[in-house]
């Protein structure tokens, strides 16, 4: 039996949570999501809204209507809540069985926290779902909430939602409601039961508790985005906020190699200046276009220009965004060429383009992130050329689903969104973005019904397990092309490499993905996101995404 996959993934949106664990329920793998959300107020599917008592703008929440059962709960900051996204027997009795062994998880990890004589004992109270303390006192306070839905999907039985354990939360934000319906009982929380546990402390006891109750003897795989303490007292003058992230997440920065460190054999392009270069050239040049090939200093121009092929960046030259690894310029954007989709559409026609790939900086300044320009890029290529595929490499538009929509709807036939590196890296990695944020973006692109797509760097202090882990996840969200390549330092001012990785490296990596149902995975050195991507479009076969209802 496979094991479970437990992730930790930080501090998430509850939509975007919401999204992701549909996926993860409707994969064939069992997973265990540990996260918290902001301040949110969520209405239960019998959930009386009289019982949001302030408007919730007033404590800086949001409303969700959430498709779990019960009545209104919140969530913040200092809640840790875990998802379990697994198989059960397709019988009630299952269901009852899910939710106490939930409920026991939980209150195996209060007790390790809390002295149960000291509180006045833990556990569960008569016609009252969740976990209590002062259980044998006249006053109990409720300390964890259990909601739990189940879907059968594909002949299987699959649960969804499931705890949310007060550690460090702010109990004043429950005034905003009558939590879980309740009246005349109270709210609280470790810190003020007395414990100084950290969230962090918590989340690992009660991953731990989760994985012995629902699976006991089971293997565990565990991948987290960590915690990064970014507070510290050490200057920022002795040592960069990226560096500081890479040793938080466990890579010693002075360990990586010189930027002057010769490459091997496996990583030297041979420059061709030949007239297929010359003649692509041209066409960017007379159209004043830009493409990633030259701003982010990819090693395979030479090949992919002399063969005729070239990836468009638009929405400008300038990301709003400093990831540790990118050449890209971040300097201030400027305002969009509405010209832009126009003219990359008559690069494709006269480059007789049967495959187009379209990318972007990332634009957080623009109300919709960009996501208008890609849309009418698409469409304005095919005006065109109605028979040229369109694969387009989108930022993550800050988790919104509104602008994604707006791409979405624009049907391209592929959507790439890179998730770049392995969960324990991702805030050394990119800051700006998250584990977590990437895969709900793609998991949304292939519930959509598009051909989805991600990319994965090696080398940047990662292990081969967690990249076989990422690609676990990348399918299981539907992805079903991925690329894999070599990260080449672009400036000492970037992450320092950690290895170089052989050929033979990729190539097991490449069959491990094919074996965990990857439809196409394109891994060697040299690879890039749009490297060879006519061909591993064709090589696809979208991923059928099993629908679970949603509000």
């Amino acid at each position: 039996m496979e094991p479970l996959r437990v992730r930790s993934l930080g501090r998430v949106s509850y939509t975007e949570a919401r999204d992701l664990q549909q996926a993860f329920a409707t994969s064939q793998h069992d997973y265990v999501m540990l996260l918290e959300h902001p301040a949110t107020i969520t209405l239960g599917r019998s959930a009386d809204p009289a019982h949001v008592l302030i408007d919730p703008a007033t404590i800086g929440a949001s409303l969700v209507e959430a498709d779990r059962g019960g009545d209104v709960t919140l969530h913040a900051p200092g809640q840790l809540v875990g998802y379990a996204l697994i198989s059960i027997d397709n019988d009630p009795k299952a269901i009852t069985g899910h939710v106490r062994l939930l409920e026991q998880a939980v209150i195996d990890t209060v007790s390790a926290f809390l002295d149960d004589d000291a509180v006045g004992g833990i556990g569960r109270l008569e016609g009252y779902p969740g976990v209590w303390v002062g259980v044998d006192t006249e006053c109990p306070e409720k300390i964890a909430a259990i909601g739990v839905r189940t879907e059968r999907i594909d002949g299987r039985r699959r649960t969804l939602h499931g705890v949310a354990l007060n550690v460090t939360t702010d109990l004043a934000l429950f005034d905003a409601i009558v939590p879980c319906g309740i009246t005349g009982r109270g709210v609280t929380s470790l810190a003020a039961c007395g414990s100084d546990a950290s969230v962090g402390d918590v989340e690992r006891c009660l991953s731990e508790r989760l994985s012995e109750r629902l699976f006991p003897g089971r293997d565990v795989e565990r991948a987290s985005v960590g915690v990064v303490d970014e507070s510290s007292d050490r200057p920022l003058g002795a040592e960069s906020m990226s560096r500081r992230r890479l040793r938080a997440a466990g890579v010693d920065p002075d360990e990586g190699l010189a930027i002057s460190t010769r490459k091997p054999e496996w990583l030297r392009v041979p420059v061709n200046l030949g007239e297929g270069y010359r003649t692509t050239a041209s066409v960017v040049s007379d159209l004043g276009l830009v493409t990633v090939c030259e701003e982010a200093g990819c090693p395979n121009i030479f090949e992919c220009w002399a063969d005729g092929t070239a990836t468009f960046m638009v929405n400008g030259e300038r990301c709003t965004r400093a990831c540790g690894f990118c050449l890209v310029d971040t300097s201030k954007p400027l305002a969009l060429d509405p010209e832009e989709p126009e003219k990359v559409a008559e690069a494709v026609e006269r480059m007789g383009l049967a495959h187009a790939v379209v990318t972007c900086v990332a634009r957080d300044d623009l109300a919709d992130g960009g996501a208008g320009a890609i849309a009418e890029t698409i469409r304005s290529i095919r005006r065109r050329r109605p028979d040229t595929a369109v694969e387009v490499l989108i930022s993550d538009l800050k988790g919104s689903l509104d602008d994604l929509d707006l791409i979405l709807d624009a049907r391209p036939d592929v959507l790439n969104h890179n998730i770049e590196t392995v969960a324990r890296l991702q805030r050394a990695v990119r800051p700006s973005a998250g584990y977590a944020r990437s895969l709900t973006v793609l998991a949304r692109s292939a519930r959509a019904g598009l051909t989805t797509k991600s990319g994965i760097m090696v080398g940047l202090g990662e292990s081969d397990e967690e990249i076989i882990e990422t690609l676990g996840d990348l399918q299981a969200v539907g992805v079903s092309l991925v690329t894999i390549g070599q990260y080449l330092r672009p400036t000492t001012s970037h992450l320092p490499v950690a290895r170089y990785a052989e050929p033979a490296v990729f190539e097991h990596l490449a069959e491990e993905g094919r074996r965990l149902g990857l439809s196409h995975v394109q891994s060697s050195p040299l690879t890039r996101s749009s490297y060879h991507a006519r061909e591993a479009a064709d090589a696809a076969t979208p991923v059928r995404v099993a629908l679970l209802s949603r509000p």
